[in-house]
């Protein structure tokens, strides 16, 4: 291409420049090009990235992701002809990280595909290794599926509705799509739903006026009127009492309401996202929430994966909430107790976790959480488990050695929280020969 419009590699990079994001040229056969700075910055440590492929910078892969049982972008918007964006992990001096790759197809006069270009859009809302702060953490499939969902309706002001049994993180979800929008900089106001009386509801939400009502000694701004520019999170909207729920959907549809004692509309500004634990369909078919409203809060519904079904995330929870937890810098979950946890169901999801965590915490003495210090309903499914032992395979069955370590490496991929070179470094082969055999598993 730098051929083609009479630019030097080192002018086409400079042309990259103007993307504030890390952004390449790439070739059709998977060749960097050229490349900005912030490219450069992130992925250049390690030497050159020129001439080499995106694959092996991006994931030290030696082979395409597509083979290394990864979307590949290239691939797909080769065969497409269109843009395509994918959620990948990408290698980075400050280990892996969630990246929201967009790669865009570039034809020369003719229309002929010549190259392509390809941004990559740092996801900030979400990690993938244990670290201080709020956000979401998670690398399983499950997880990096909602993730997705959560990074296309973001930039809009869609109303978003957050599905999932309790525990989930329903709030950090609904951070993550505020902090993903334009209205990123406005408030984040979180209102508890079942915490409301139908008495409360339009004093906390619309506010009231001095007089309203007894006891009513000042005017009271609403929390419509506090997520002004920003969003309003309505956390466990199944909970509203159908009155409050007619008043509610009269604020989405007009924009506007009336404080408690007001006479003037006043018009509202703000994104909507709301959650639930419970099954609002069938609570629309039993006549416990109305079928308008729900239909004006699910236009982009997203549902959150319980920690059951994403167990590959398990010691990343862990090792974060150890980070998290005020005075638990220095605590460790010893490998026993790991696998006992790995047989629990949680109920109670991230938040159960979390609670078996700082429980174990003060149970030790030397800073090692141990099956001793696991509640006792964890320790109950872990001897119903170990009193009919399962290995995966029929115990009459002969197994071929090469059919048998293809089952085991699509187990252990599944399951290892660490990146190729970590599980590589494991299993005891080298890297390359770890890529070699992941490649045959397709």
């Amino acid at each position: 291409m730098a051929k083609d419009a009479g630019l030097s590699i080192a002018e086409l990079s400079s042309l990259l420049d103007v993307i504030n994001e890390p952004a390449t040229i790439l070739a059709l056969d998977y060749r960097i090009l050229a490349c900005n700075q912030a490219y450069q910055s992130i992925y250049g440590e390690g030497g050159r990235v020129l001439e080499r492929t995106c694959y092996d910078v991006s994931h030290g892969y030696s082979v395409p992701c597509d083979q290394a049982g990864e979307s590949c972008p290239l691939k797909r918007c080769h065969e497409t002809g269109q843009r395509q964006r994918v959620l990948h992990l990408h290698n980075t001096p400050d280990g892996e990280e969630h990246v929201d790759v967009e790669m865009n197809p570039v034809r020369n006069a003719q229309g002929e595909l010549v190259c392509y270009l390809e941004i990559m859009h740092l996801v900030k809302e979400a990690r993938a290794t244990p670290g201080e702060g709020d956000g979401m953490v998670g690398r399983s499939p499950a997880f990096s599926r909602m993730l997705e969902m959560l990074r296309r309706a973001a930039p809009s002001d869609i109303a978003v509705l957050l599905l999932g049994e309790s525990g989930t993180g329903k709030e950090l979800a609904a951070r993550a799509v505020h902090d993903g929008s334009r209205r990123a900089r406005g408030p984040f106001i979180t209102v508890e739903c079942s915490g409301l009386t139908e008495s409360l509801f339009e004093s906390e939400l619309f506010g009231h006026e001095r007089g309203a009502f007894t006891g009513a000694v000042g005017r009271k701004k609403g929390l419509i009127e506090a997520a002004r520019g920003g969003t309003l999170f309505l956390d466990e909207i199944g909970e509203i009492p159908l009155p409050q729920q007619v008043k509610l959907l009269r604020l989405i549809e007009t924009g506007t309401y009336r404080t408690v004692g007001g006479i003037e509309p006043l018009h509202a500004d703000f994104r909507l996202v709301c959650a639930t634990h419970r099954n609002l369909k069938q609570l629309v078919d039993q006549g416990q929430f109305r079928q308008d409203l729900y239909y004006r809060i699910s236009a982009f519904p997203v549902t959150l994966p319980a920690l059951s079904e994403r167990p590959e995330d398990l010691t990343l929870l862990i090792n974060s909430l150890l980070v998290r937890i005020p005075g638990a810098e220095q605590v460790s979950v010893t490998e026993q107790a790991v696998k006992v946890l790995r047989q629990y169901s949680f109920p109670g999801n991230i938040r159960e976790l979390r609670n078996i965590l700082e429980r174990g915490m003060l149970m030790t003495d030397d800073g090692r959480i141990g099956v001793q210090h696991l509640p006792p309903e964890c320790l109950h499914v872990a001897e119903g488990a170990a009193s009919a032992p399962y290995s995966g395979f029929p115990d009459e069955e002969v197994i071929p050695l090469d059919q048998l370590e293809r089952y085991y490496l699509q187990r252990i991929t599944s399951r290892f929280s660490g990146d190729n070179r970590s599980l590589a470094e494991h299993l005891g082969v080298s890297e390359r020969t770890l890529y070699r055999k992941l490649s045959r598993l397709k």
